[in-house]
């Protein structure tokens, strides 16, 4: 019997978006199992704890057969090292997020030979949607509700209106 193929999908998830969900839905079509995990990066200033963003994470793929969430700190190559996984998935919304995503694929080859990328596009609907821009939205008073999955659209709303 083959092995199982294990996916990492990492990203800060401040907040999951309806395009990170749609990436996802995509790599448990091609793996049998599917990482996603929430990145801690002392360089960034979330709106959301990791236990919140992790709670999010939950409850957003509960419904997706074959997706763990999890987190992790330090090197991307060594949690793809620690959780068994294959590859790393990274989503591509337009041409500006490859230079980047390039970059950071071949260093982590540099760093891990075995550490493949796979990256993946999501829906056109999703190509311009970023937490970035959710949470501008959002301090703004705009409605996230269509960008955002339904069962923390209100959670996010919430918070980012509080911490504006």
């Amino acid at each position: 019997m083959a092995a199982e193929r294990i996916v990492l999908y990492p990203g800060t998830f401040d907040p999951v978006t309806n395009g990170h969900v749609d990436v996802i839905r995509r790599a448990v079509r091609l793996f049998d199992r599917v990482i996603v995990a929430v990145g801690v990066n002392s360089g960034k200033q979330p709106v959301f704890t990791v236990a919140e963003r992790l709670d999010h994470l939950r409850r957003v793929c509960a419904g997706i057969h074959g997706v763990e969430v999890s987190s992790f700190s330090g090197l991307l190559t060594l949690a793809v090292r620690d959780l068994g996984a294959v590859a790393v998935i990274r989503g591509l919304r337009a041409v500006s997020d490859f230079e980047y995503e390039f970059q950071m694929a071949l260093m982590n080859r540099e760093l891990s030979p075995a550490c493949e990328t796979v990256f993946l596009m999501p829906s056109p609907a999703y190509s311009f949607v970023s937490s970035t821009m959710i949470r501008e939205i959002a301090r703004l008073g705009g409605d996230v509700s269509p960008f955002v999955p339904p069962e923390i659209s209100v959670d996010v709303f919430r918070r980012i209106r509080e911490v504006s």
